[in-house]
C-alpha cells in the first residue's frame, strides 16, 4: 500500500530544551491507520516527567514573561517558517496516523498549524496590553504555566491552536498530545528547537491521559489548563484542575446542527452539509451532523444526500482518489459501527451506507459513508457525538420548531443555517445557543474565536481572543 513508511521511534521527550530519556522504559505504539500495523513508538511517560516538565516550564517563566513582544513575534515567524520547510513531512506523518487524504492534510493538518503560529506576530499587537481607567492603569500580564492538552483529529492545529497564543502571550507550556496521533507533534519540538526559543518555554511529554494528562491537570506548578477532547475526560480535567482552583479553557464535543430553511437552495445546501460532516471522516468536533430540513422537503433532500454521501470515495489516503480514509483506530472504528446499528434498531431510516466495511476494504479501520433519516430529537444518533462518517436528517415544520430541534442537545459549538435570504438566516443564527454558525456555507476562518456552550466547554482559541484567554488582569491603582 501506499503508505507504507520506515517505523519512527521516538525514545526522548523534550524537556528544558534538551532531548532527554523518560523516566520508565515503557512506551506505545504508534499504529498506521490504514494498514492497521505499527508505524512508530513513543514514551510511554510518568507523573515524575510531568514534573520534570512543569519545574522546567516554572524556571523559564520568569525570564520569558519579561521578553517584548517584538522579541516573541521573532520566535513565532520563525516557527511559522520551520514548519512551512517541513510541510509536506507534517502532512504524510498525520495522514498514515490519522488517516486523513493527503491532499486534505496538506491544506488542514500543515497548513492550518503554519497559520497560527504565522498569524500571531500581528494579533500580538492587537491586544491591549495597557488601558487607563481613571486614576488605575490596567495590566494584561501572562497567566504562567500553560498545560497543554490535545486531541487527534487535528493534532497539529490544535497543538498549534494552544501553543502559539500561549508563546504570544508570554506563558511557557507543557504540552502533552494524544498518544494516537503523537509523532507530528515531535516535528513541532524539532522545529522549536531549530528556532532557538529560550530553554523551558516549551516542553514535549508523551503518555495516556490517565497517566500524564493527569498529572499535568492537577499540578499546582500548572497555573492554566487548556484542554480539547471528549466532554467526558473535560469533566475530569475540571475536577482534577478545580484542586489548586486553576482556570480551565475547554473544547469539548458537539452534536451541531445545520438548519436548511424552507426558502433554501437543497441542490447547494444539502451536498455541503453532507461535505461538512464527512470532513476528516467525520472526525471533527464542530461537523454538522444534525441537518435540518422542512418535512415537506424531506424526500427531495434524502435523494441529494445519498448521491453527495456515495461520492465520498473511502479508500487510502495516498490515493488521488480517495475522499474518504479510515478512522483513526478500530475502538474508534467499533464506536461508529455501534452507533449505526442503534439507529437502525431505533427507527432511524438508514438511507446509504451502515455498518458493514466498505466493499474491497476489509483491512483498515473504514466505516462507509452513512445517512439516516427521519430521525427524531429523542434518538440516540441525535444526541451524542459520533465522531465518524453519519448523518441524522431531521424533519422539522415551521421556523420555530427548527430552532427547538437545533438547540435540543447538551451541547453547543457549531451550526449552520441556509436560506435564499441572508438576513432571515441570521435572525435564526441569533437564536441558536452555539458558538459559531456558517451562513450559507461561510468558510471557516481561523482568526475568529472559536468555542462552545453548554456542555460543548468554555473559553475561545484562535485569533486575538486566544491569546486574551491567557492573560491575568491587573490593577495599578496611581
Amino acid at each position: 500500500m501506499a503508505t507504507a513508511a520506515e517505523t519512527q521511534v521516538r525514545e526522548r521527550i523534550f524537556i528544558g530544551g534538551e532531548w532527554i530519556e523518560p523516566e520508565g522504559a515503557e512506551t506505545l505504539e504508534v499504529i498506521n491507520s490504514t494498514s492497521e500495523e505499527a508505524m512508530g513508538t513513543i514514551p510511554a511517560c510518568s507523573a515524575a516527567d510531568a514534573d520534570r516538565a512543569v519545574v522546567a516550564a516554572r524556571d523559564a517563566f520568569a525570564s520569558w514573561s519579561q521578553t517584548s513582544r517584538e522579541e516573541r513575534a521573532g520566535y513565532l515567524g520563525a516557527i511559522a517558517a520551520g514548519l512551512g520547510e517541513r510541510a509536506d513531512e507534517i502532512a504524510a506523518t498525520i495522514s498514515q496516523e490519522l488517516g486523513m487524504p493527503l491532499t486534505l492534510s496538506k491544506m488542514i493538518q500543515a497548513g492550518l498549524p503554519i497559520a497560527q503560529f504565522g498569524a500571531m506576530p500581528k494579533l500580538i499587537e492587537e491586544v491591549r496590553w495597557e488601558e487607563e481607567i481613571g486614576n488605575s492603569r490596567v495590566l494584561r500580564e501572562p497567566v504562567g504555566v500553560l498545560g497543554a492538552i490535545t486531541p487527534w483529529n487535528y493534532p497539529l492545529n490544535q497543538i498549534a491552536c494552544k501553543v502559539a497564543p500561549a508563546l504570544a502571550a508570554g506563558c511557557t507550556v507543557v504540552l502533552k498530545p494524544s498518544e494516537v496521533v503523537p509523532l507530528n507533534a515531535f516535528i513541532l519540538a524539532e522545529v522549536i528547537e531549530a528556532a532557538g526559543l529560550p530553554a523551558g518555554v516549551f516542553n514535549l511529554i508523551t503518555g495516556t491521559g490517565p497517566v500524564v494528562g493527569e498529572a499535568i491537570a492537577g499540578h499546582p506548578g500548572v497555573d492554566m489548563v487548556s484542554f480539547t477532547g471528549s466532554t467526558r475526560a473535560g469533566r475530569r480535567v475540571s475536577e482534577l484542575a478545580s484542586a489548586t482552583v486553576k482556570p480551565v479553557a475547554m473544547e469539548l464535543g458537539g452534536k451541531s446542527p445545520n438548519v436548511i430553511l424552507d426558502d433554501a437552495d437543497l441542490s447547494k445546501a444539502v451536498p455541503d452539509g453532507v461535505g461538512k460532516c464527512f470532513l476528516n471522516s467525520g472526525q471533527t468536533c464542530s461537523a454538522l451532523t444534525r441537518m435540518l430540513v422542512p418535512r415537506e422537503k424531506l424526500a427531495e433532500a434524502e435523494e441529494i444526500a445519498a448521491q453527495a454521501a456515495e461520492s465520498f470515495t473511502p479508500g487510502d489516503p495516498f490515493e488521488g482518489s480517495t475522499r474518504l480514509g479510515p478512522l483513526v483506530s478500530e475502538i474508534q472504528r467499533e464506536r461508529v459501527r455501534g452507533y449505526i446499528e442503534k439507529g437502525e434498531a431505533e427507527g432511524a431510516k438508514l438511507i446509504t451506507g451502515g455498518a458493514a466495511a466498505p466493499e474491497g476494504l476489509d483491512r483498515g479501520y473504514f466505516v462507509r459513508p452513512t445517512v439516516f433519516s427521519d430521525v427524531t430529537p429523542e434518538m440516540t444518533i441525535a444526541q451524542e457525538e459520533i465522531f465518524g462518517p453519519v448523518l441524522a436528517i431531521q424533519p422539522y415544520d415551521g421556523e420555530d420548531d427548527a430552532v427547538r430541534i437545533a438547540n435540543d442537545t447538551a451541547y453547543g459549538l457549531a451550526g449552520g443555517v441556509w436560506s435564499a435570504d441572508q438576513d432571515r438566516a441570521i435572525g435564526v443564527a441569533k437564536r441558536i445557543r452555539t458558538g459559531q454558525i456558517e451562513i450559507n456555507g461561510g468558510a471557516f476562518n481561523p482568526l475568529a474565536p472559536f468555542g462552545g456552550y453548554k456542555q460543548s466547554g468554555h473559553g475561545r482559541e484562535n485569533g486575538r481572543y486566544a491569546i486574551e484567554e491567557l492573560l491575568q488582569v491587573k490593577s495599578l491603582q496611581l
